[in-house]
């Protein structure tokens, strides 16, 4: 395991971690952009979960290798999906925040393999 890994991967655990606890606590400027693009307010304590469990995921990553690699390819899966939200709802500006986030999470999936 490279020194290089460790850091993308904690890196990535810090900030999907980040953006789970600004969405399940509702800060402002994590909730009303997502009321902006359209979506529903039932889902947002599900995809702060799903972001919690990615960055918990990576983590346990670092001692389960496949636990790691599952975590990273749900986060980059998700983050997708955050960035073709935004492109839908033509937030163009907004683009890069959901790619920021999911960043980490792919270059610790290169760095795995």
């Amino acid at each position: 395991m490279s020194t290089a890994y460790v850091v993308v991967t904690v890196l990535g655990a810090v900030l999907a971690g980040f953006s789970a606890a600004s969405l399940l606590l509702g800060a402002e400027w994590s909730v009303k952009p997502l009321a902006d693009y359209g979506v529903p307010r039932a889902w947002w304590t599900w995809l702060g979960v799903a972001k919690a469990a990615g960055a918990a995921g990576l983590l346990a990553g670092l001692l389960v290798p496949v636990i790691g690699v599952l975590a990273a390819a749900g986060l980059v899966l998700y983050f997708l999906g955050a960035a073709a939200t935004v492109a839908r709802a033509r937030w163009f500006s907004h683009l890069p925040f959901p790619l920021i986030y999911g960043a980490p999470a792919a270059a610790s999936l290169v760095l795995w393999f």
